[in-house]
């Protein structure tokens, strides 16, 4: 390539994923176009729960005033067996929620996206092209040149520093890209129903899982009057059968009154469990469903992009702007690639067991799965599913095993604002580095080297003490007051007294005293500036 780049990232794709990632890198200081081949948000709802992860990455994103608007309370999840008794269930979790969001909650895809459009134009930082195709780009070593083709025909060429396909399923920048798909061996068609009542009607309170061999099934309690049913498509069906509004109306029949129903989309879809071998190459990437794809059974397909999006936002931005190597950016793929797999098989494995068609095998599932939950041995908090991250850019063991906290969510407690308002944790601090502790003494551990890493990198030291906003705070770091004890209770749990937190709310690592805090912030400026190694 020659010549300057016109943006820091180009983005191919502006659904969720990318135009969350657009608004991340946009919130740092970076130039973005966001490329998009549709004219207009698609109107019906396609994903339809969220976790509490999701919710936070979407504060950031700048939705967090109005999502409360937007999302509905998840009421939990029963599995039913073959005789309709509970086998399996999934409660939702107690307050005090850890990230201050409801843990799993439901939304309206076509309302969300709008808004996080919307959002995004209001703070004019992100270019968008739309309706317009990606035709063609070439990645070299000194940035991305990109073959555009808008809906007049007309044709155009940018340059991007890089280049991250969030353009779905079909990838394109994948395909482009040569990277493969690794199959973990899940392929079924199912009918998805969503309705809107019409009226009152006689329905289940919380979310169930069919686990019929006569005919699996999910259904979903969506926010206000949305309710959806996922349908399995048996073998020796037509999944083109599956179109008629009369035969649709006739599956429905064996689980709602269907004259207090309209449907609202109606659509058969492939199920697949699949994870791209490669996330990079050279200035480009893949996120969200470009770079995998999992059954639903799990409501965790957007949250998972969405993690991909907040991962690779911040190293972006810290490499481009901060100063950071080439290999921090290699992490994104060593991160996420593990935890995705990972969560890729338990979704797999949930759909293995709601849609277990021999009888007498189903039978013997419904023993077992009733013995745990008699035991008090079964796993009945989602959340627990959702698997650390256990390599890359967080403190190690040596080679083999995160520090203890490391690679774990940081929790996201309330806090005193200077108005006196209770305020989110994140909404006053962003997203940087946090070198937050539960005392003042902790932060004069820091010696000369770690301090210089600690402004090298742009972290932001902080104490969070609980207490009232009325009493009176001294010192050089900043001190905030929870609201609810969340920070304590967690250094705690972790038994420190000081974490170091990354800009995406995972932990680097934690200390319980001056050395093991130096040690933790030496390694990290190794890591992210590939300093020599120094024992």
């Amino acid at each position: 390539m020659t010549g300057d780049t016109q943006f820091d990232v180009a983005i191919a794709g502006y659904g969720p994923v990318g135009a969350t990632l657009a608004a991340l890198l946009a919130k740092r200081g970076l130039s973005v176009v966001a490329i998009e081949s549709q004219p207009e948000v698609y109107d019906k709802p396609r994903a339809i729960a969220i976790d509490h992860e999701g919710l936070r990455i979407l504060q950031w994103a700048g939705l967090g005033g109005d999502l409360p608007d937007l999302i509905g309370h998840h009421p939990g999840t029963d599995f039913l067996g073959v005789e309709d008794q509970v086998i399996r269930k999934y409660d939702p979790q107690p307050p005090p929620f850890p990230l201050d969001w409801l843990p799993t909650a439901t939304f309206i895809q076509p309302e969300l996206e709008a808004m996080l459009r919307w959002t995004i134009d209001r703070a004019g930082a992100v270019r968008v092209l739309m309706p317009c195709t990606v035709n063609g780009f070439y990645v070299g070593s000194s940035g991305v040149e990109i073959s555009l083709q808008h809906a007049d025909k007309r044709a155009e060429v940018i340059k991007a520093g890089y280049l991250v396909g969030c353009d779905g399923a079909g990838s394109f920048v994948r395909k482009r890209l040569g990277l493969e798909l690794e199959d973990l061996e899940f392929d079924e068609w199912w009918l998805v129903v969503d309705t809107r009542l019409k009226r009152e009607t006689e329905l289940p309170t919380r979310c169930v899982q069919y686990c019929r061999p006569s005919r699996p099934a999910t259904f979903i309690l969506g926010p206000r009057n949305l309710r959806r049913w996922e349908i399995k498509v048996m073998p020796g069906e037509n999944p083109e059968d599956f179109t008629d509004h009369g035969r649709i109306r006739g599956l429905l029949a064996e689980f709602a009154d269907v004259d207090a129903l309209e449907i609202w989309r109606a659509a058969v879809y492939r199920f697949h469990a699949l994870v791209a071998t490669r996330w990079r190459r050279g200035r480009a990437f893949i996120a969200g469903d470009a770079a995998h794809q999992m059954p639903p059974f799990m409501g965790q397909g957007l949250c998972s992009g969405l993690r991909d999006a907040a991962n690779l936002a911040w190293k972006l931005a810290l490499v481009i702007r901060g100063g950071g190597a080439d290999a921090v950016l290699n992490s994104y793929e060593t991160e996420r690639k593990p935890h995705i797999r990972e969560l890729v098989a338990t979704t797999k494995s949930f759909g293995e067991v709601i849609g277990e068609l021999d009888e007498a095998k189903a039978r013997q599932r419904d023993i077992e799965l009733r013995n745990e939950l008699a035991r008090g041995t079964a796993i009945t908090v989602r959340q627990r599913y959702i698997p650390p991250l256990t390599d890359g850019l967080i403190a190690m063991v040596g080679a083999a095993a995160p520090a203890p906290a490391a690679g774990t969510l940081f929790v996201q407690p309330r806090v005193y604002a200077a108005s006196g308002d209770k305020v989110r944790l994140d909404d006053i601090t962003g997203e940087e580095f946090l070198i937050v502790s539960g005392n003042r003494e902790a932060q004069d551990w820091l010696d000369k080297a770690a301090l210089a890493v600690v402004e090298k990198i742009g972290a932001m030291r902080l104490v969070i003490v609980p207490g009232t906003p009325e009493e009176p705070v001294a010192g050089n770091v900043p001190t905030l007051v929870e609201t609810a004890g969340l920070f304590t209770g967690w250094l705690a749990e972790n038994k420190a007294d000081i974490a170091v937190v990354r800009p995406d709310r995972y932990v680097y690592g934690v200390a319980a005293n001056a050395a093991e805090l130096n040690r933790l912030i030496r390694a990290l400026g190794r890591q992210v500036f590939a300093e020599e190694q120094r024992p």
